[in-house]
């Protein structure tokens, strides 16, 4: 009889499971509502539109502007510090030229772990000239840079919202000149 028990329980136990799983399954596949929301995380992620565009209404200027080829702007928002230990420096590129431009692949610097990963921002640098040394952008466990990637074109007059993490300077430094390849260096203060 206990052997009847038990065999009756275990398959009441495996078919409740089945019945919370499918349960699950239905919340998480759920209706039209839910099928918008990786939509708008996913293009809020890829193009990093909500941060930097938050930052461009607080300050009607960009703290830096460095030239590229072509019309190409790099247009510097905000360069702030987090507890983390990280610097994350905001911004966006313009198209001031009169066509399509096709950002440069030389932006990915010349790392072989970085190359791997596609066009990003991988070859910029952070100097600070007081502290004597040079910041690399940073990179997860895979080897890719905490930088926007996929970069290819950009279209007359658009704008593409772009940020570079890098480990912070010490506090003492708030000023660093910022360097990527293909553009001209630009000074800008550090925030937070």
């Amino acid at each position: 009889m206990s052997m009847r028990f038990t065999e009756r329980a275990r398959r009441r136990m495996v078919a409740l499971t089945m019945a919370a799983g499918l349960a699950l399954g239905a919340v998480g596949c759920g209706g039209g509502g839910d099928d918008e929301k990786p939509d708008t995380s996913a293009s809020a992620s890829k193009d990093r539109g909500s941060a930097p565009s938050a930052q461009e209404g607080k300050s009607e200027a960009p703290v830096a502007e460095l030239k590229g080829r072509d019309g190409l702007l790099l247009q510097i928002t905000s360069a702030q510090r987090d507890a983390g230990g990280f610097l994350t420096v905001n911004g966006q590129f313009k198209n001031d030229g009169s066509g399509s431009v096709t950002i440069p692949a030389e932006l990915r610097g010349d790392e072989t772990e970085i190359l791997k990963h596609g066009t990003s921002l991988g070859g910029a640098t952070l100097v600070d000239s007081k502290g004597k040394k040079r910041y690399y952008v940073l990179r997860d466990t895979d080897g890719r840079p905490l930088t926007t990637t996929g970069l290819t074109t950009i279209e007359s007059g658009q704008t593409i919202p772009v940020f570079i993490q890098f480990p912070a300077p010490p506090a003492s430094a708030t000023d660093v000149t910022l360097q990527v390849p293909t553009f001209s260096s630009g000074t800008i203060k550090i925030s937070g």
